[in-house]
């Protein structure tokens, strides 16, 4: 077999068989496969896309490349939860402990932050003492125990994945349907879960800026789970403007506590009702959607997803008294109001922006060397279509550093993000569409 032929087969819209996928990701893996050659093949897929088996064996080509999490010793159905980045979106650190406190095993492996989008591992290091790597057997006991762990991503999970995403990147081809679903869903079934969630977000704040690429894309997923024998369901939410008004790393582990307690902000709190609705139902603790939300509205209000928060930060070595007293969270030395600039209406929130001025304040890295601070971000007053005034504080920044000129910087960035209209404007749709084997269902 010839890299060269693959190619070829492919540039003139051929469909690869399993022994063709596998021959190019264990030889680009093993270095034996130069980077020309996967880029050709990359731009070849690019424009001539792959059928939903031929993703499917790309995405277990790339499993294989490296180490696999077994999680069949834990007894029950495992479901995992994956977002594809936003800002403000803080689900993980609400569902983890709500769905495991339904009695769904969550083995969760997470990755930081980088750019615009924040990362679970990093609000979850602003918890005091909260210990994110744990070797293998103390991640599957501990799941074991209470039913819940979220660690760091492992190093060796799809080094294949890794390798051709950092390809993808400087060869213009990061952009293709089924090379980001494969890339998604490898690292989520190397992981182990038997059933997978997936939160797309759409929009200026997301990856897919489109509803029609969304969808495409939660397609393509939901296609390579269905393939390889995985229940898994897609929900496509908005992007526009950010799930909830804190962003940075602190601040977002408030809000979840909030939320745990049954007083976070609404947006975030019914999108993470939705998602635990389909991950209770995949977890077998639901016969139908109404019977899901009922559990999931039970576990919120009678404080037992609270509770296996609690459990959670103790057992990874962190100070649980945190989720009765957030104060002991990091907190930032100044807090700087962001006025507006008009009377009017707030027509838009672009979320793209105000992750990119959280990543400058300190909350986020521009590169995966950069070191964060976990206190400082946005806290946002101000949600699309609310009435605002003139001086009226849009949001409020939270810095440890005390330089007027960069400040003054800082609220100028943070109140562009802000469109302020004379005429009022319509609330933002949340969730758009749920996408099943059976099909797209819009809302």
């Amino acid at each position: 077999m010839r890299t060269v032929d693959i190619i070829h087969k492919k540039r003139d819209g051929g469909e690869l068989t399993k022994e063709e996928l596998d021959f190019l990701i264990e030889g680009y893996t093993r270095g034996d496969i130069p980077d020309y050659q996967l880029s050709a093949w990359a731009m070849a897929v690019f424009f001539n896309g792959m059928t939903a088996r031929e993703t499917a064996e790309l995405t277990m080509a790339m499993v294989r490349s490296g180490e696999q999490v077994d999680l069949s010793s834990i007894p029950g159905v495992k479901v995992d939860k994956h977002s594809t980045g936003g800002v403000g979106d803080t689900t993980t650190l609400i569902l983890a402990p709500l769905v495991a406190a339904a009695g769904i095993p969550v083995a969760k492996m997470s990755g930081r932050g980088l750019g615009h989008t924040g990362g679970t591992i990093d609000k979850l290091e602003a918890i005091p003492g909260f210990e994110v790597e744990r070797t293998k057997e103390q991640f599957l006991n501990q799941v074991k125990e209470i039913g819940l762990a979220v660690v760091g991503q492992s190093g060796n999970l799809t080094p294949a994945d890794k390798k051709l995403y950092a390809l993808r990147d400087v060869t213009a081809t990061v952009e293709s349907i089924p090379l980001i679903a494969s890339s998604i869903m490898s690292k989520k079934i190397a992981s182990g879960a038997d059933a997978i969630v997936l939160d797309v977000k759409t929009g200026r704040g997301a990856f897919m800026k489109s509803l029609e690429d969304s969808v495409r894309l939660a397609k393509a997923m939901v296609e390579i789970g269905t393939e390889i024998g995985r229940e898994t369901v897609a929900v496509i939410t908005n992007m526009d403007e950010p799930l909830g008004p804190s962003i940075g790393n602190a601040l977002e582990v408030r809000e979840a506590i909030e939320t745990l307690k049954g007083q976070g902000p609404a947006e975030l709190t019914e999108l993470c009702r939705e998602l635990a609705k389909h991950m209770v139902l995949l977890g077998g603790k639901a016969q139908d959607e109404t019977e899901a939300k009922q559990l999931v509205a039970q576990l919120l209000k009678s404080g037992e997803a609270l509770e296996k928060l609690k459990q959670l930060i103790k057992a990874q070595g962190g100070d649980a008294r945190v989720a009765d007293e957030p104060d002991r969270l990091p907190e930032a030395a100044y807090r700087v109001p962001v006025p507006s600039p008009a009377d009017g209406c707030i027509a838009a929130i672009d979320a793209e922006a105000l992750g990119v001025t959280a990543m400058l304040l300190g909350a986020g890295r521009a590169t995966k060397e950069d070191p964060i601070d976990l206190a400082v971000g946005i806290k946002l007053f101000k949600r699309v279509g609310d009435a605002v005034k003139a001086g009226e504080p849009l949001a409020e920044l939270y810095m440890n550093r005390n330089e007027p000129a960069d400040t003054a910087r800082m609220c100028e960035r943070t109140a562009a993000a802000f469109t302020i209209t004379e005429a009022p404007a319509p609330r933002s749709k949340l969730i758009y569409a749920v996408v099943t084997r059976n099909g797209v269902r819009y809302l």
